[in-house]
């Protein structure tokens, strides 16, 4: 019997996470770039927060999910982790959606770093203005 992936992609900045999730017998299982995701995003705050859909969500099945990073700084891979593996609790287990959308996990985070303008030391900071 051949496992079905559901696969989903999740971005937050610069970030872009892809999911490859399957169903699993024991507990929700994720691994980041082929690592835990203690170890590879170093602190438990931002483990945690890639791991939120499934708290959010309280799935009725339990997920072993694959999850390949890049771009973007550590945090915003793991909201992008978050926002993908929320999309791909979505398709699996269509009831979870209210829960997940009420928690903010599948709306794409719009907000990114302002392009720098011509004659501007930053996106909007000017050189300091002098009379003489």
């Amino acid at each position: 019997m051949a496992t079905t992936f559901i696969t989903a992609v999740g971005r937050r900045k610069t970030a872009i996470a892809s999911v490859w999730m399957h169903s699993a017998d024991d507990k929700n299982s994720l691994t980041v770039n082929g690592k835990s995701p203690k170890d590879f995003f170093k602190t438990d705050e931002r483990a945690r927060t890639a791991l939120e859909a499934f708290t959010a969500a309280e799935a009725g099945q339990t997920y072993a999910v694959s999850a390949h990073v890049e771009g973007g700084g550590v945090s915003a891979q793991a909201d992008a982790v978050r926002h993908a593996i929320a999309r791909a609790l979505t398709k699996a287990e269509p009831n979870t959606r209210k829960a997940l959308k009420a928690a903010h996990f599948l709306a794409r985070d719009p907000r990114a770093k302002e392009r720098k303008k011509p004659g501007l030391v930053k996106a909007r900071k000017a050189k300091q203005w002098s009379k003489r």
